[in-house]
Protein backbone atom coordinates (compact mmCIF):
# COMPACT_ATOMS: atom_id res chain seq x y z
CA UNK A 1 0.00 0.00 0.00
CA UNK A 2 1.05 3.81 -0.65
CA UNK A 3 0.78 6.14 2.46
CA UNK A 4 -0.09 8.69 -0.07
CA UNK A 5 -2.79 6.87 -1.56
CA UNK A 6 -3.98 5.60 1.78
CA UNK A 7 -3.96 9.23 3.15
CA UNK A 8 -6.55 10.33 0.28
CA UNK A 9 -8.67 7.09 1.21
CA UNK A 10 -8.99 8.03 4.51
CA UNK A 11 -9.55 11.46 3.16
CA UNK A 12 -12.51 9.95 1.11
CA UNK A 13 -13.99 7.95 3.85
CA UNK A 14 -13.91 11.70 6.20
CA UNK A 15 -15.74 13.18 3.46
CA UNK A 16 -18.80 10.32 3.18
CA UNK A 17 -18.39 10.33 7.14
CA UNK A 18 -18.81 14.35 7.62
CA UNK A 19 -21.70 15.04 5.18
CA UNK A 20 -23.92 12.55 6.42
CA UNK A 21 -23.83 14.30 9.38
CA UNK A 22 -23.81 17.44 7.27
CA UNK A 23 -27.26 16.47 6.01
CA UNK A 24 -28.27 14.75 8.59
CA UNK A 25 -27.97 18.45 10.80
CA UNK A 26 -29.48 20.22 7.68
CA UNK A 27 -32.51 17.96 7.82
CA UNK A 28 -33.25 19.74 11.55
CA UNK A 29 -34.08 22.76 9.19
CA UNK A 30 -36.82 23.38 6.81
CA UNK A 31 -36.31 24.15 2.49
CA UNK A 32 -36.85 27.53 2.89
CA UNK A 33 -34.27 28.14 5.84
CA UNK A 34 -31.88 26.27 4.16
CA UNK A 35 -32.34 28.57 1.36
CA UNK A 36 -32.64 31.58 3.58
CA UNK A 37 -29.69 33.98 2.18
CA UNK A 38 -27.08 34.38 5.12
CA UNK A 39 -24.39 36.12 3.59
CA UNK A 40 -22.30 33.51 2.78
CA UNK A 41 -20.11 33.54 -0.61
CA UNK A 42 -22.58 31.11 -2.02
CA UNK A 43 -25.62 32.51 -0.52
CA UNK A 44 -27.07 29.66 1.41
CA UNK A 45 -26.80 26.48 2.92
CA UNK A 46 -28.55 24.66 0.02
CA UNK A 47 -26.49 26.78 -2.61
CA UNK A 48 -23.39 26.18 -0.86
CA UNK A 49 -24.09 22.13 -0.90
CA UNK A 50 -25.28 22.48 -4.70
CA UNK A 51 -21.30 24.27 -5.37
CA UNK A 52 -19.31 21.57 -3.53
CA UNK A 53 -21.68 19.01 -5.65
CA UNK A 54 -20.83 21.13 -8.94
CA UNK A 55 -17.03 21.07 -7.98
CA UNK A 56 -16.93 17.24 -7.03
CA UNK A 57 -18.42 16.29 -10.34
CA UNK A 58 -16.26 19.08 -12.50
CA UNK A 59 -13.48 17.91 -10.97
CA UNK A 60 -13.64 13.78 -10.50
CA UNK A 61 -14.94 14.45 -14.58
CA UNK A 62 -10.88 15.78 -14.47
CA UNK A 63 -10.21 12.82 -12.74
CA UNK A 64 -12.07 10.52 -15.06
CA UNK A 65 -10.33 11.83 -18.44
CA UNK A 66 -6.83 11.01 -16.63
CA UNK A 67 -8.29 7.22 -17.86
CA UNK A 68 -7.88 5.38 -14.41
CA UNK A 69 -10.24 3.57 -12.77
CA UNK A 70 -13.09 5.55 -14.74
CA UNK A 71 -15.19 3.28 -14.78
CA UNK A 72 -15.89 3.67 -10.94
CA UNK A 73 -16.97 7.19 -11.81
CA UNK A 74 -20.33 6.96 -14.00
CA UNK A 75 -20.55 9.56 -16.16
CA UNK A 76 -24.31 10.17 -15.25
CA UNK A 77 -23.31 11.02 -12.15
CA UNK A 78 -20.37 13.79 -12.82
CA UNK A 79 -22.55 15.35 -15.99
CA UNK A 80 -22.86 19.01 -15.40
CA UNK A 81 -25.98 21.27 -17.62
CA UNK A 82 -24.52 22.97 -20.19
CA UNK A 83 -22.96 26.21 -19.14
CA UNK A 84 -22.61 25.25 -15.27
CA UNK A 85 -20.60 27.69 -13.42
CA UNK A 86 -19.68 27.66 -9.18
CA UNK A 87 -22.84 29.37 -8.52
CA UNK A 88 -25.44 26.95 -11.01
CA UNK A 89 -27.85 25.50 -9.00
CA UNK A 90 -27.80 21.51 -10.06
CA UNK A 91 -30.61 20.57 -7.74
CA UNK A 92 -33.59 22.79 -6.32
CA UNK A 93 -35.15 20.08 -4.50
CA UNK A 94 -32.94 18.85 -1.09
CA UNK A 95 -33.98 15.17 -1.70
CA UNK A 96 -32.26 14.63 -5.31
CA UNK A 97 -29.39 16.94 -3.88
CA UNK A 98 -28.80 14.56 -0.93
CA UNK A 99 -29.58 11.73 -2.64
CA UNK A 100 -26.95 13.11 -5.33
CA UNK A 101 -24.38 13.46 -2.50
CA UNK A 102 -24.87 10.28 -1.01
CA UNK A 103 -23.94 8.43 -4.61
CA UNK A 104 -21.13 10.46 -5.06
CA UNK A 105 -19.42 9.70 -2.26
CA UNK A 106 -19.91 6.24 -2.67
CA UNK A 107 -18.35 6.74 -5.79
CA UNK A 108 -15.40 9.21 -4.65
CA UNK A 109 -14.71 6.13 -2.40
CA UNK A 110 -14.64 3.31 -5.04
CA UNK A 111 -12.73 5.09 -7.40
CA UNK A 112 -10.02 5.99 -4.89
CA UNK A 113 -9.73 2.40 -4.01
CA UNK A 114 -9.55 1.11 -7.52
CA UNK A 115 -6.84 3.33 -8.14
CA UNK A 116 -3.12 1.95 -8.32
CA UNK A 117 -0.57 3.15 -5.84
CA UNK A 118 1.74 5.33 -8.54
CA UNK A 119 -1.77 7.57 -8.88
CA UNK A 120 -0.58 10.74 -7.19
CA UNK A 121 2.66 10.96 -8.47
CA UNK A 122 1.35 10.72 -11.73
CA UNK A 123 0.96 14.18 -14.03
CA UNK A 124 -2.14 15.28 -14.76
CA UNK A 125 -3.65 17.47 -17.76
CA UNK A 126 -6.97 19.28 -17.81
CA UNK A 127 -8.25 22.93 -18.84
CA UNK A 128 -9.40 24.62 -15.93
CA UNK A 129 -12.75 26.61 -16.03
CA UNK A 130 -11.55 29.27 -18.58
CA UNK A 131 -9.67 27.44 -21.15
CA UNK A 132 -6.37 27.63 -19.83
CA UNK A 133 -4.15 24.36 -20.02
CA UNK A 134 -3.19 23.11 -16.80
CA UNK A 135 -0.36 20.09 -15.92
CA UNK A 136 1.01 19.05 -12.26
CA UNK A 137 1.65 16.43 -10.47
CA UNK A 138 -1.98 14.38 -9.71
CA UNK A 139 -1.06 14.60 -5.70
CA UNK A 140 -1.79 18.48 -6.01
CA UNK A 141 -5.35 17.90 -7.52
CA UNK A 142 -6.39 15.34 -4.86
CA UNK A 143 -5.20 17.53 -2.43
CA UNK A 144 -6.73 20.42 -3.64
CA UNK A 145 -10.09 18.22 -4.04
CA UNK A 146 -10.54 17.15 -0.62
CA UNK A 147 -9.28 20.66 0.83
CA UNK A 148 -12.19 22.17 -1.51
CA UNK A 149 -14.43 20.29 0.36
CA UNK A 150 -13.10 20.88 3.49
CA UNK A 151 -13.55 24.37 3.39
CA UNK A 152 -16.93 24.62 1.98
CA UNK A 153 -18.27 22.24 4.86
CA UNK A 154 -16.59 24.65 7.43
CA UNK A 155 -18.78 27.43 5.84
CA UNK A 156 -22.00 25.39 5.71
CA UNK A 157 -21.61 23.97 9.60
CA UNK A 158 -21.11 27.93 10.54
CA UNK A 159 -23.91 28.77 8.71
CA UNK A 160 -25.56 25.96 10.60
CA UNK A 161 -24.43 26.95 13.90
CA UNK A 162 -26.04 30.75 13.36
CA UNK A 163 -29.46 28.95 12.45
CA UNK A 164 -29.01 26.92 16.38
CA UNK A 165 -28.46 23.71 14.34
CA UNK A 166 -24.95 22.29 16.07
CA UNK A 167 -23.44 19.26 13.53
CA UNK A 168 -21.20 17.96 16.36
CA UNK A 169 -17.99 16.69 15.95
CA UNK A 170 -16.22 16.82 12.98
CA UNK A 171 -12.92 16.14 13.21
CA UNK A 172 -11.01 13.75 11.27
CA UNK A 173 -9.58 12.30 14.04
CA UNK A 174 -12.97 11.39 15.34
CA UNK A 175 -13.73 9.50 12.08
CA UNK A 176 -10.56 7.50 13.24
Amino acid sequence: MDPMLDNYRLLARYNTWFNARLFDACERLDDAARKLPRGAFFGSIHATLNHLLWGDAMWLGRFAAQGEASDALPTDLLALPAGARHETELYADWAALRAHRERLDAAIEAWLAALPADFPQRTMRYSNTKGVHREHPMWQALTHFFNHQSHHRGQVTTLLMQAGVDVGVTDLIALV
